[in-house]
């Protein structure tokens, strides 16, 4: 569907919604329909849940709650309860950090590593979603996306 057609549709009324408009709306709709999908896809932790950890092993060394609240794009306040959750639940831990006492860094446990091996068939599965829900986009309109959306983040960060 593009944005024509989209506007066109008998669900909604568009009425003469700029694309800019109509774009931040999709990628809302988007993100809810994806976080609801992807909740249903591990019976132990939610999408955030497993988001948070996806970021935590991709830090150099064991994040703080600011290093992931900025890797996350999300609030303090919203990542630690996350992480609480995660913690309550024997996913991660925190641990003061060495060097600067004020300092609280975050790890995955064993039992999370575990949990992640276990559910790697499931990751397989993911990669063929993903797969499925980039069905029919091409690599240009795809870097397109990525610039457009980098560039949306980056006049964000000047609000």
């Amino acid at each position: 569907m593009n944005y024509d057609e989209a506007m066109n549709m008998n669900k909604v009324e568009f009425g003469q919604m700029p694309p800019q408009s109509f774009l931040l709306g999709l990628l809302s709709a988007f993100d809810n329909r994806y976080q609801a999908a992807a909740d249903r896809y591990f019976k132990e932790i939610t999408w955030k849940q497993f988001f948070a950890i996806i970021c935590i092993n991709l830090c150099k060394e064991a994040p703080t709650l600011n290093d992931l609240s900025e890797v996350m794009g999300s609030s303090h306040q919203n990542v630690k309860q996350i992480l609480l959750k995660l913690e309550n639940k024997g996913f991660v831990s925190m641990m003061t950090d060495e060097k600067d006492k004020r300092k609280q860094r975050y790890f995955v446990t064993d039992k999370c590593r575990k949990f992640l091996e276990e559910n790697d068939n499931q990751s397989r599965t993911s990669a063929q979603i993903i797969e499925q829900i980039f069905e029919g986009v091409n690599e240009n309109n795809l870097a397109v996306t990525i610039d457009t959306i980098m560039k949306m983040e980056r006049n964000l960060e000047k609000i």
